[in-house]
C-alpha cells in the first residue's frame, strides 16, 4: 500500500474540487494502492471562534466586492462543470475550522476519516451549513454513524485543540503554505487541485513500478 497524505481545510473550495478529481481517478483505477490520511491546515487560523459573515470575509480577504468576484470566478466555473451540487450561494458564514479538524482527527481514530471529510464538504459546499457550529458537527458525525453524544461532549472541552494546532504548525514549518497539498509515499509533493488524468497517470506509474 502507498501512503497518500492530504493537507486540507474543509472550507477550501479547491480542496473539495481536488478531492472530487482524486475520487474519480481512484474509481477509474479501483486497484489503486493509496491509503489516505487527512492532515489539518487552517486557511484562517486567526478566524474568531464563531466565524464571520461570508460576504464580509470575502471582501476583506480579496480587497472588496470585485476582488472577491474575480477570485471566485474560476472556482464557480470549475464547480459548475465538475461538481454541479456545489451551491456557493447557500454559504452565509465562514467558520473557524478548528473543531471540524478535531472531528476529522477523532474520525481517524475510528477509521472514518475520509467519510467524515466527505460529509463535511457536502455539509458546507452543498448545503451551506456552518461547520464551525457544534450542533452541525454532531449531526455530521451522526450521519456517518459516529457517536454524536461523545462528539458533543468532546467538543465542549479543549480535547485535542493543542494537537490540531501543533499539527497545523508543523505543516507550516515543513513548508506547506497552501492547500490542497498531497504527499505521495512521503516523497513526492503534489500541490493544488490536480485533474483526474494526472492522478490516473500517477496511479498507473506507481503500478508499473510495483510500489
Amino acid at each position: 500500500m502507498i501512503k497518500l497524505d492530504i493537507f486540507h481545510d474543509p472550507i477550501c473550495p479547491w480542496c473539495y474540487l481536488g478531492k472530487a478529481r482524486l475520487d474519480r481517478a481512484m474509481e477509474a483505477r479501483p486497484d489503486h494502492k493509496f491509503v489516505v490520511e487527512w492532515h489539518p491546515f487552517q486557511l484562517n487560523p486567526e478566524m474568531p471562534a464563531e466565524g464571520m459573515e461570508r460576504r464580509a470575509y470575502l471582501e476583506a480577504k480579496f480587497g472588496g466586492v470585485q476582488g472577491a468576484i474575480d477570485a471566485y470566478r474560476p472556482i464557480v466555473e470549475t464547480a459548475a462543470a465538475e461538481a454541479p451540487k456545489v451551491d456557493l450561494g447557500k454559504i452565509t458564514r465562514t467558520p473557524n475550522t478548528l473543531d471540524a479538524h478535531r472531528l476529522i482527527h477523532w474520525a481517524g481514530l475510528e477509521g472514518m476519516q475520509t467519510p467524515i471529510v466527505a460529509a463535511l464538504y457536502r455539509a458546507y459546499f452543498h448545503d451551506g451549513r456552518d461547520i464551525g457550529d457544534h450542533e452541525v458537527l454532531c449531526d455530521v458525525a451522526d450521519s456517518m454513524s459516529m457517536d454524536a453524544s461523545l462528539v458533543s461532549r468532546l467538543l465542549a472541552t479543549d480535547e485535542d485543540v493543542d494537537l490540531i494546532r501543533a499539527r497545523d504548525a508543523h505543516a507550516r514549518e515543513r513548508g506547506v503554505t497552501g492547500v490542497p497539498l498531497y504527499v505521495v509515499a512521503n516523497q513526492h509533493a503534489v500541490s493544488g487541485a490536480q485533474n483526474t488524468d494526472l492522478w490516473i497517470s500517477v496511479i498507473d506509474e506507481l503500478a508499473e513500478k510495483d510500489l
